[in-house]
């Protein structure tokens, strides 16, 4: 099969990947009870984490095996599966999100476990399922188990893949939003359902949600900026909401932030507020719920660009830029 690959990621994972026109196969598992499935990738979506995580050198290699593929999302066609599968069958479309792996969904080829796929609906198409998986699925566990109607949401970084879900999950919850976004996203954030934004490029954005006082429900933060975002909260998130941390920088500094707000307590200087760092995971309900909300039209899939299977690298080029207005879709098969 056809397999973007990497060995390396120094420099850059744009700069390191090669597409093996013979790759491996990957195989179900051979376990009695696991429950797999053997997908033929038709469309796949690439995430920050896509190249965040080959990026970090020793630590990835660690757990992920190379030559690796990147890639999590997908939609594509069940073409085998272990014995154990009743709820698919072979030539379903499906779609969701692997774990990063050896074998990633930017092949022509993935297997998937049945808790992370769901039947595609009828409405939607392939590329909007492809950009489900990650962003979707974030920022669904990040919103949903943690507000009612009425609630009031701040979301940092509205026009990204994983805000431009946020925001309409939100609304489906029926939440009031304000958002954070540059002037040129303002219109998009609003025709989502944003109540309010923030011009993070000219507004500064502690000193505005502290002019608001503690109105807040729920945090979610895609971004991890600006600097004192989190401490802050105490003056604009009332006293039982909840921090959502989804997005941050990959560094030292980053991380010693992290540890800080997680285990220095509010008489030693560190915030009030409940802070949550936010770990995937999977669920075909919650996809199921997701798809069924884009197939009524509740969620609109926000799609830059979409790209040709020869063209991964110069997709990975434009999602580093940090600078997209929604997901970014490869067109891996037919």
């Amino acid at each position: 099969m056809r397999a973007w690959q990497y060995s390396t990621a120094t420099g850059g994972l744009e700069k390191n990947l090669v597409l093996n026109e013979s790759g491996p196969l990957p195989a179900l598992s051979p376990r009695l009870g696991d429950a797999e499935l053997l997908i033929q990738v038709l469309s796949a979506s690439i995430n920050p984490a896509d190249y965040k995580v080959p990026e970090l050198g020793a630590v990835t290699r660690l757990v992920i095996r190379t030559p690796a593929t990147p890639g999590m999302d997908f939609c594509g066609r069940v073409v085998q599966t272990t014995r154990t599968v009743d709820d698919f069958a072979i030539g379903d479309l499906v779609f969701g999100r692997i774990d990063a792996q050896q074998h990633g969904t930017c092949a022509e080829y993935i297997v998937a476990p049945t808790r992370a796929c769901a039947h595609l609906p009828d409405g939607v198409s392939v590329d909007e399922a492809a950009a489900v998986g990650v962003a979707g699925m974030t920022e669904y566990h990040a919103i949903v188990p943690n507000v009612k109607s009425g609630d009031k949401v701040f979301i940092n970084g509205g026009s990204g893949g994983t805000g431009t879900f946020g925001i309409q999950i939100a609304k489906a919850r029926g939440c009031h939003v304000t958002v954070t976004c540059s002037p040129a996203k303002a219109d998009l954030c609003r025709s989502l359902g944003a109540d309010e934004i923030i011009d993070y490029t000219s507004t500064d954005v502690c000193q505005a949600l502290k002019a608001k006082g503690q109105v807040f429900s729920l945090v979610v933060d895609n971004v991890g900026s600006p600097e004192g975002l989190y401490k802050a909260a105490d003056d604009y998130l009332l006293p039982h909401g909840k921090f959502v941390q989804v997005g941050a920088p990959v560094s030292l500094n980053a991380a010693k932030s992290v540890m800080t707000r997680m285990l220095v307590p509010s008489f030693l200087g560190g915030g009030k507020r409940k802070y949550e760092i936010y770990n995937i995971k999977h669920g075909s309900e919650d996809l199921k719920q997701l798809g069924q909300w884009i197939a009524e039209k509740r969620v609109r899939v926000v799609i830059e660009e979409t790209f040709e299977m020869e063209d991964l690298p110069k997709a990975f080029e434009k999602l580093k830029t940090g600078k997209n207005a929604g997901k970014l879709v490869i067109h891996i098969g037919k």
